[in-house]
């Protein structure tokens, strides 16, 4: 499917200058060298406008103060920040998910579940006794939703997600496929003391309990996420054990997110790929978390901290902290242990006199 929009309509939207022919048609927005004489070339860096001469590119994207008639264009949109641009851009050549309008004759739905004005209902989509679906909801096929759950208008959920039983999920929310919004969180306890319990305790000291079989604590708190949410693909969020794990409005989840049952996540916080974060611990707003980064259970995120890929928070981070490494401690503190780490080799030849 193709879709045509012009210089002047697109820098409307992006609330951008444009120069020259307002009227130049462009289907799709491709990098410099790929495109051609129908595309919107996108250089908005001066480093890429060697880039062009090897496109056929009549109209472009450039950087605030670009000469894009020396450029050899026909037009040209000016903008300040290139990838703040990237989202109005993306938006206006975005072709959705491709459903069509209605719902599917395939599609099972509890007779007591309510589906709201203009919602679209894919094929092979499972929804539960007392499920509410917003007005226009896409929900794309082979969805499972369970009983109870709410899903508000005009969110988007993609081929395969489940979301269980008595989830709320806000208006606009995103969902991409495969993710598991629900599930029960990891929750088990033993008829005695256990030797993890005794190991937390005395920091492993004394570890004397014998072992035990692990008995299931059952989750039945239900998850809550807040509106403009975009859940990644494969996110696993679990329901929690008797109050709901919350993700508040605005907030991103990057592919293979965890969120453990009881957490809370603020609003507007950031969480990338294969981010962890282990039960009952709370995050503030404005929070961003890198690649691979984790938080063990119990603890609280200050609003505002950033947490560096790959780090291992294992105790309260203040507000507005930043932190790196594995215990986390300050950014600037792991930079300078990192500098000395690299040094031991040196240090050490120096000490045993081989250098």
């Amino acid at each position: 499917m193709t879709r045509s929009i012009t210089i002047a309509d697109l820098a409307q939207q992006l609330g951008a200058p444009f120069g020259g022919n307002g009227e130049f048609c462009v289907t799709r927005a491709c990098e410099p060298r790929d495109a051609g004489p129908d595309d919107l070339a996108l250089a908005m860096d001066p480093r890429f406008a060697e880039n062009l001469k090897d496109g056929a590119a009549k109209a472009a994207v450039l950087w605030a103060d670009a000469d894009w008639q020396a450029l050899g264009l026909e037009a040209a949109i000016l903008v300040g920040r290139g990838r703040l641009a990237m989202a109005g851009i993306t938006a206006a050549f975005d072709h959705g998910v491709g459903l069509e309008e209605g719902i599917h004759p395939t599609a099972v739905i509890h007779e007591s579940a309510e589906i709201g004005a203009g919602a679209t209902i894919g094929p092979l989509v499972v929804i539960g006794a007392g499920a509410s679906v917003g007005a226009g909801a896409k929900i794309a096929p082979q969805v499972s939703i369970g009983a109870g759950v709410t899903i508000g208008e005009a969110a988007l959920i993609h081929a395969g997600a489940k979301i269980g039983a008595r989830a709320k999920i806000g208006d606009r929310v995103i969902i991409q496929p495969g993710a598991v919004i629900g599930a029960d969180g990891f929750s088990f306890v033993t008829v005695e003391k256990s030797h993890v319990e005794e190991a937390r305790e005395s920091l492993g000291a004394a570890v004397e309990a014998e072992g035990q079989a692990w008995q299931r604590i059952a989750s039945i708190g239900g998850v809550e996420i807040g509106d403009d949410v975009e859940i990644g693909a494969n996110v696993t969020i679990d329901q929690g054990t008797i109050r709901a794990t919350k993700i508040g409005d605005g907030c991103k989840l990057d592919n293979q997110v965890h969120i453990g049952h009881n957490v809370v996540v603020g609003r507007h916080c950031l969480l990338c790929g294969q981010v962890g974060i282990a039960g009952s611990t709370v995050v503030g707003d404005y929070v961003v978390m890198g690649g691979q980064a984790g938080a063990a259970d119990n603890l609280s995120i200050g609003s505002g901290a950033i947490i560096g890929a790959g780090t291992g928070v294992l105790s309260n981070v203040p507000k507005g902290r930043s932190m790196m490494g594995y215990p986390a401690v300050a950014m600037q503190t792991h930079v300078e242990m990192y500098k000395a780490l690299r040094r031991l080799p040196r240090l050490l030849a120096k000490l045993s006199g081989k250098d």
